[in-house]
């Protein structure tokens, strides 16, 4: 688990590929910072999971801003919405919570009684402006900003829904750690149809879409030798998606 909020400035020069440039930024200690999400004004927001808030940091100046997501809090994933405001997977609170980025002022979505402790995780936003989230308990479900609504479903296989992602195209896949798969779910329904590791025990964390559509999971299983790819392509050739799968793994 890091403990430093990584802002990398990646500049891209036609010819000479340089590398990325990295800075280090200390947190308070005990913040326990689990997710990031940069913002377009260069602030970067995280989930200080331990002490229960959602900081900002602006790299520039250096300040940081500790906003206590209530009682009892323990957030995992953080994503930014169209308008700014901060969305999160609180596993504390069993809820997902909404961070204006004006007033700093925190709206509680809680999850339905008939959900159990969810132990959520990852927030995704698909092309309708809907929140999907994982639950690590057994559950994946999603949430109308507009009206409040929450929708939970049980995961085909039980404990594991982990990383989600959402495709170019509006599919959104979700990976389950203890659960050895990748699923997609029809956003319609809600139901999903689960895609298997060429052989058991890799165990998919997070997931990712690349540019043409295929959702790339990231394997924490007995071998880390790369992606499983949705398209019936089993294990590829790796050298190319573990390099761009490494910034995922140290960021888990």
């Amino acid at each position: 688990m890091i403990r430093l909020v990584v802002v990398a400035a990646v500049i891209t020069l036609a010819a000479a590929a340089e590398a990325a440039q990295v800075q280090y930024y200390q947190l308070p200690t005990d913040a326990y910072p689990h997710d990031v999400a940069p913002a377009p004004d260069g602030t970067v927001w995280f989930t200080g999971q331990r002490e229960g808030f959602l900081g900002r940091f602006d790299p520039r100046s250096g300040k940081l801003e500790k906003i206590p997501l209530g009682p009892g809090a323990a957030p995992h994933g953080v994503i930014l919405s169209p308008d700014g405001a901060a969305w999160v997977t609180d596993d504390g609170q069993n809820a997902i919570a909404r961070v204006d980025p004006a007033t700093k002022a925190v709206r509680l979505f809680r999850l339905p009684a008939d959900a159990g402790d969810a132990n959520l995780n990852t927030p995704v936003f698909d092309k309708a402006g809907l929140l999907w989230f994982t639950g690590q308990s057994g559950i994946y479900g999603r949430l109308d900003p507009a009206s409040g609504k929450i929708e939970v479903w049980k995961a085909p296989k039980g404990a594991g829904p982990y990383g989600m992602t959402v495709t170019p195209s509006g599919e959104v896949w979700y990976a389950s750690f203890a659960g050895d798969h990748i699923a997609r779910i029809d956003t319609r329904t809600g139901t999903t149809t689960v895609v298997g590791p060429p052989r058991p025990g890799v165990h998919p964390r997070r997931i990712r879409s690349d540019s043409k559509g295929i959702p790339v999971g990231e394997l924490l299983g007995r071998r880390r030798d790369g992606p499983i790819r949705s398209g019936g392509e089993g294990v590829e050739d790796l050298s190319a998606a573990q390099e761009q799968l490494g910034l995922l793994r140290h960021l888990c």
